[in-house]
């Protein structure tokens, strides 16, 4: 019997996917994730630039891909998310 490369687990809750965002977003701006709220924007209140969003995005579609088989974050979506919580709602409403 063949394993399964891709297995759906069933909705992601928001909260876990928050962390998510959280961790990643501490990790390549070498931030604490605790130090990051939801209404911070990306480029005022956490000085991100694109690079940093580009990262974040393959991070996320490469952690999320595991769970839920062709997930993808739309290049053209890219400049509606500006905030944690617009991320958060985004990668929530696609799983």
């Amino acid at each position: 019997m063949p394993a399964e490369t891709h297995v759906q687990q069933g909705p992601i809750p928001r909260e876990e996917i928050l962390q998510l965002v959280r961790d990643r977003l501490g990790d390549i701006l070498e931030i604490e994730p605790d130090s990051i709220n939801e209404t911070d924007s990306f480029a005022e209140d956490l000085r991100a630039d694109s690079l940093a969003l580009i990262e974040l995005v393959e991070s996320l579609e490469e952690e999320l891909s595991e769970r839920s088989v062709g997930f993808r974050i739309e290049d053209e979506d890219l400049e509606d998310l500006t905030t944690v919580r617009d991320a958060v709602d985004y990668v929530h409403a696609r799983l």
